[in-house]
């Protein structure tokens, strides 16, 4: 089986992407398409980038970038969960993607973006740039929540909606096709 990481992005404190990411990943167990780690950019807690050899040489001098390019080698696609930060892709992602290089090369990746009126629209537009230079492959497929808090029951847990589902299963069968793909390339 495919093995899916669904990323949680930010790391903010009072963060809501955790609620997010945990309906998506659910959701994506339940279809049986992939297997799905949840994995929270706040957990990983990996320092601004401090590998001096450039990642494509995967000379890792630093145990977190040794447990990070292992967890993320063994993917096959990915989903972020991200908000946007002032209108763009939030640090954490940018760090997290910048300090690996090969272990993201020829692997799909979409994204549930969400936030205020754009719903994050903004920052995957802009966090798709950088994954390109990865010679990974964002599906436009994607599942977007403006007014997210909207959807967050009194107890913080995301109540998505049908359009919020038919999104994800659109995302997670062309990952699939993608992943499928893109594996024999790696």
């Amino acid at each position: 089986m495919l093995k899916l990481a669904v990323i949680i992005v930010s790391t903010r404190p009072g963060r809501k992407g955790p609620a997010v990411a945990q309906w998506f990943a659910d959701f994506a167990r339940y279809q049986e398409i992939f297997d799905v780690t949840l994995i929270d950019l706040a957990e990983v807690n990996l320092p601004l980038l401090d590998e001096p050899a450039h990642p494509r040489l995967q000379q890792y001098q630093h145990a977190h970038t040794q447990a990070w390019s292992e967890q993320i080698a063994a993917q096959d696609a990915f989903v972020f969960v991200s908000p946007e930060y002032n209108f763009g892709t939030p640090a954490p992602l940018v760090n997290a993607l910048d300090y690996l290089f090969k272990e993201w090369n020829y692997k799909p990746a979409g994204f549930v973006s969400y936030g205020g009126v754009s719903g994050g629209l903004r920052g995957v537009q802009m966090s798709k740039l950088l994954l390109t230079a990865l010679k990974m492959m964002p599906i436009p497929e994607a599942v977007t929540i403006p007014a997210f808090s909207d959807y967050l029951d009194e107890h913080g847990k995301f109540q998505a909606n049908s359009h919020h589902e038919h999104s994800a299963d659109g995302m997670l069968n062309e990952l699939r096709k993608w992943a499928t793909a893109l594996k024999t390339l790696r």
